[in-house]
């Protein structure tokens, strides 16, 4: 028998829902958790009546009475750059299959903050803040948050073991990215190939991710026994990247190698090598990027890279919020991941 549709006039409550559907209060409040307990069935048809009757929680009071809105937010320098996108992606599809929502805020151009965006994140009280940005350090985001430990990335330096957060500034989580073994590995497999010459393209000069690779990738060449690396300026996109290295071969001494400080400069490098420098790849130079990102298996780029494990990197995450949520008094989480290589056909 189809039910008679009545639209209550004014915003319908979880007690109209459950009226119409012939439930308990407690039942409605079930089937929108989605880690509660309820029938399958019960749930379908509690849904269908909110549906019909336009009702929808109200969050705000939900978090009144539990302390939990259920937000994550997250800062990030850009949501547009390959690496980035892909990330976001994954962690807000992770974030959302856990039950949270998520509220992003992204720095300027030259990493600069507007702090009044901060007092907005602040003002709807994330359960969670994940920084993917360096500028926006723990003591200025304690400033604007009541509940959430912040969650940061952090790459060790060479000789620096990783550990816990630093304990001179306010609490906050961290995931330590190791960079040392990915790097061994692809200077190792250069080695191998005989290369001599190595240039570095770095990203941006502030960015720790940047200077961590360079200072890992000296380290690594002169435990190896090979010379330092020839260092040109990039700043993490193909553009760059590409001039170069026109640079690097038609005015500096050019390389057998160039190691680049993420996938999207490695194309720039690849493209400038074959179509403008005219050089075989890999025959007269090898190229290594870093991050393994999606278009890095493309067979026009078919790039070697240092990979970071994208969906290790969520879960790491995912593991940080939740245990952070449990124990909101506890010292400082850190969870540690390392990278590794990939090989393919711009190293062999």
């Amino acid at each position: 028998m189809t039910r008679k549709l009545e639209i209550p006039v004014g915003r319908a409550t979880a007690e109209m829902v459950a009226e119409r559907a012939n439930v308990s209060r407690v039942a409605v409040s079930r089937a929108f958790n989605s880690g509660a307990s309820i029938k399958p069935e019960k749930r379908a048809l509690i849904l269908e009546v909110a549906r019909e009757l336009n009702y929808t929680p109200d969050w705000a009071a939900r978090a009144l009475v539990s302390g939990r809105t259920h937000l994550v937010g997250i800062i990030v320098p850009d949501s547009y750059g390959h690496w980035e996108s892909q990330e976001i992606d994954a962690l807000t599809t992770a974030l959302q299959h856990e039950g949270f929502a998520t509220l992003m805020i992204k720095t300027s151009t030259g990493y600069s903050m507007d702090e009044r965006l901060l007092s907005y994140m602040g003002g709807f009280n994330p359960d969670a803040v994940i920084a993917f940005v360096e500028n926006v350090t723990p003591s200025t985001l304690s400033r604007y948050l009541t509940r959430a430990v912040p969650i940061y990335i952090h790459y060790p330096l060479p000789g620096e073991t990783p550990g816990a957060a630093d304990d001179s500034e306010p609490l906050h989580d961290r995931l330590n990215v190791t960079q040392q073994e990915g790097i061994d590995q692809a200077v190792a497999l250069l080695q191998g190939y005989g290369c001599k010459r190595v240039a570095y393209v770095s990203g941006l000069p502030k960015a720790r991710a940047s200077v961590s690779r360079e200072k890992t990738l000296r380290a690594v060449l002169a435990a190896r026994g090979m010379a330092e690396p020839t260092v040109v300026q990039g700043d993490f996109s193909y553009d760059a990247a590409f001039q170069a290295t026109l640079d690097l071969f038609r005015v500096g001494q050019g390389a057998d190698a160039v190691f680049a400080v993420n996938d999207v400069s490695a194309f720039g490098v690849l493209d400038a090598l074959r179509d403008e420098l005219k050089l075989r790849v890999p025959q007269d130079v090898k190229v290594v990027g870093f991050d393994d990102i999606e278009q890095a298996h493309w067979r026009s780029y078919n790039l070697t890279t240092v990979k970071f494990d994208l969906h290790a990197r969520v879960r790491a995450f995912v593991r940080l919020i939740l245990r952070r949520l449990a124990d909101p008094t506890a010292p400082a989480f850190v969870e540690t991941l390392g990278t590794r290589l990939v090989v393919r056909g711009t190293v062999g």
